[in-house]
């Protein structure tokens, strides 16, 4: 058992999804991320695909209102023992660049008090609160410093925890392959 109360065998192994339904889900995620910041509408849920690094994808597009493109670095997972557990990790700048954010849309049911465990290369890294749930999922966020990002960048598996009970988490390893150099192309 880890520092996140995770046992070995509760590591979930995860696969990547194909094309299509990759696309269907990243659209998702991007309109999760963008009904956060209030500025998602059917057509700004698309995104355009405008690079693939590795696992992670660089989606744009131009929300309503907005006067220029916002672009986000996204990868999705699922559960091979639980279809309905996904997760999906969303980097962008923040529009005026000041800011750089980690959002990750867990799946529903997550126990919010306890908050999303992260581990670099099975090295833990700390935890981060849930903001805001949304019809497809439960959203924490993370506003990263250099130092985060220099590990996610040097890392080669991040593992993102969620807990079903106090007791009981789920561990749902990430590849990092990619992250840096699709980070940046993120304008």
């Amino acid at each position: 058992m880890d520092h996140f109360g995770v046992p070995e065998r509760h590591m979930t192994r995860f696969f990547r999804f194909p094309a299509p339904a990759l696309a269907t889900i990243m659209a998702m995620c991007i309109m999760a991320a963008g009904l956060w910041m209030g500025t998602a509408t059917p057509a700004a849920a698309q995104g355009a695909v405008k690079g693939v690094y590795g696992d992670w994808q660089v989606r744009c597009d131009t929300p309503a209102g907005a006067q220029a493109e916002q672009c986000a670095l996204i990868q999705s997972v699922v559960a091979e023992d639980r279809s309905n557990a996904g997760l999906t990790v969303i980097i962008l700048k923040t529009a005026d660049q000041k800011n750089k954010l980690m959002r990750v849309v867990a799946p529903l049911g997550v126990l919010l008090p306890s908050g999303l465990g992260l581990k670099l290369d099975d090295k833990d890294v700390g935890r981060a609160g849930f903001v805001r749930c949304l019809p497809n999922g439960c959203v924490a966020e993370i506003v990263m410093d250099d130092n985060l990002l220099n590990q996610l960048k040097t890392a080669k598996t991040a593992t993102f925890i969620i807990f079903e009970t106090p007791e009981e988490g789920i561990g749902f390893p990430l590849s990092l392959k990619g992250l840096g150099d699709g980070y940046v192309k993120l304008p």
